[in-house]
């Protein structure tokens, strides 16, 4: 019983998980939304979302018919 009462006032007074982790593990989860939200947007729609009109705040991405191929565009 005294090993535990040790352990857990060694927990209390050691150091506690720092908050940069914290906010990355936040801004990863935000950016995988968003950069989700973005490609399911742009790609084909499911059945039924065909009609459906797409966000404002989505990009429109356009497709090349040969992506890699040929001469570069700039």
């Amino acid at each position: 019983m005294l090993l535990l009462m040790q352990t857990a006032a060694e927990a209390a007074n050691g150091p506690h998980f720092p908050f940069a982790f914290t906010f990355v593990y936040v801004f990863g989860f935000i950016a995988a939304v968003t950069i989700g939200s973005i490609a399911w947007y742009n790609s084909k729609r499911p059945p039924g979302w065909e009609s459906k009109e797409r966000p404002d705040f989505v990009p429109q991405v356009k497709k090349e018919e040969t992506p890699g191929l040929g001469e570069p565009k700039s």
